[in-house]
């Protein structure tokens, strides 16, 4: 891992391959290892960039309260650091939210977006109390609060659940209250997908528990272009569930 000092953090990547530059975020409360199953099927097509998040994996992150878009430009200052002009931008779950907070702010930036296990809406006032719920229980107990109602709900396979278990107890306490409420305060993109004249894919699952395939049917309804891979039998995880398809799907961005 390299890291780069930008936006008041230190921001942790991952930099492996070669071809059109290609931006992977992981979902909370996770890090960029839930992409290891993947990369090797896509490291012969794309300059692969694989950040932690501010407060996951090995980032840092502030006290105060930030928005999707803030950590939308640590991910535009890694591109300049790095100088890249462009990038195709996909993310997992929240990572799809912050792909889409890429996309809105940085537009000029995108090259195509990959939104996999993730959906449009903003959150309802019911779900949005219950992330700052969450966020004072996280406060209070610690992230093996999260650990504990989310493992059993990324995937229904018993190995790979206690495998996220352990990585969302790694992560930062500040980090999950953190994204909690950056979620809880994001934007509805359904009126951007509908504009977007780059290529989108999706992915999702079948088994999702967490967000239901349903969503990914609608962002194919306000975006009818978008590219939809439908995986059976696959949970919240379809980059650990199933790599190859993942990748694959991911690789329908180079048109």
């Amino acid at each position: 891992m390299e890291t780069i000092s930008i936006n008041n953090i230190n921001l942790a990547y991952q930099r492996r391959g070669r071809g059109a530059p290609l931006v992977l975020i992981h979902g909370f409360p996770l890090d960029h290892t839930i992409w290891e199953r993947t990369v090797r099927f896509l490291d012969d097509k794309f300059d692969l960039l694989l950040p932690d998040l501010r407060g996951f994996g090995g980032s840092s992150t502030v006290e105060s309260q930030y928005s999707m878009e803030d950590m939308a430009a640590d991910l535009a200052g890694l591109l300049d650091h790095l100088h890249i002009e462009k990038a195709f931008v996909a993310g997992h779950s929240m990572g799809g939210y912050l792909a889409l907070a890429f996309a809105r702010r940085y537009p000029e930036r995108m090259l195509g977006l990959g939104l996999v296990s993730s959906q449009l809406p903003a959150d309802p006032p019911d779900r949005k109390e219950g992330r700052y719920k969450t966020a004072s229980d996280v406060a209070e107990k610690g992230v093996v609060v999260v650990a504990d109602a989310m493992a059993p709900k990324l995937t229904s396979k018993p190995a790979l659940e206690s495998q996220l278990h352990k990585l969302i107890q790694n992560q930062s306490q500040a980090g999950v209250i953190g994204a909690l409420k950056a979620m809880a305060e994001r934007s509805d993109s359904t009126s951007l997908v509908s504009g977007l004249r780059f290529p989108v894919v999706l992915v999702h699952g079948d088994k999702d528990a967490l967000i239901p395939i349903e969503r990914a049917r609608e962002v194919r309804t306000a975006q009818p272009d978008a590219q939809l891979l439908e995986l059976a039998d696959v949970g919240h995880m379809p980059m650990m569930e199933a790599p190859f398809e993942t990748a694959w799907a991911l690789k329908q961005l180079i048109r």
